[in-house]
């Protein structure tokens, strides 16, 4: 077998410089190979039936939770139109209850309170009774019936129907008569 001279083999040899030179050149050429392809010891990049599935995934949860979202939106509004109408009933109902007033008058300030506060559209079915309780006490009762806010084609569809009672004056007076 033939010897190379010292020029060839040593450390400042071509041969030496030579593979100093490819290993840089293979380093600035090499591929980012992410961890958990180094922990399975898959160095080349590779197409695999998961790639792009990061996407597919994405867009699947995203729709998942605005739907969620809506929901909750939905169900949040429909539970301040609610409860808007039961203290716009009741304070009507008050209103229409005194000694001085009908229950007309309770009415009218109810559809004032749902118009200042919500829309006129909720406003629409409002009515006035008095009544007798079971246990003989007179009431004024303001009953609103108003659309379901609905976001969307989604949601259920129908109407609510709230109410307010409030003791009547008028036997307070007529007792003082007597």
């Amino acid at each position: 077998m033939r010897r190379l001279g010292p020029a060839v083999q040593g450390p400042g040899s071509l041969l030496a410089q030579l593979h100093r030179r490819s290993a840089t050149v293979a380093d600035r050429t090499s591929v980012v190979v992410s961890p958990s392809r180094r922990a399975r010891g898959d160095s080349a990049p590779t197409d695999t039936p998961e790639s792009g599935s990061a996407v597919a995934e994405f867009v699947m949860v995203a729709a998942l939770l605005l739907f969620v979202a809506m929901g909750v939106f939905q169900l949040g509004l429909a539970l301040y139109v609610r409860n808007t109408l039961i203290s716009a009933a009741s304070e009507g109902a008050r209103y229409g209850a005194r000694a001085d007033a009908q229950p007309g008058d309770g009415v009218a300030r109810t559809e004032a309170l749902i118009t200042s506060s919500l829309s006129s559209t909720f406003a629409q079915d409002i009515s006035a009774a008095r009544s007798v309780t079971a246990a003989g006490v007179r009431v004024v009762e303001i009953r609103v019936t108003a659309p379901l806010p609905v976001i969307g084609p989604l949601g259920p569809a129908g109407a609510l129907t709230v109410s307010g009672r409030a003791f009547s004056e008028e036997q307070v007076l007529a007792g003082a008569d007597r």
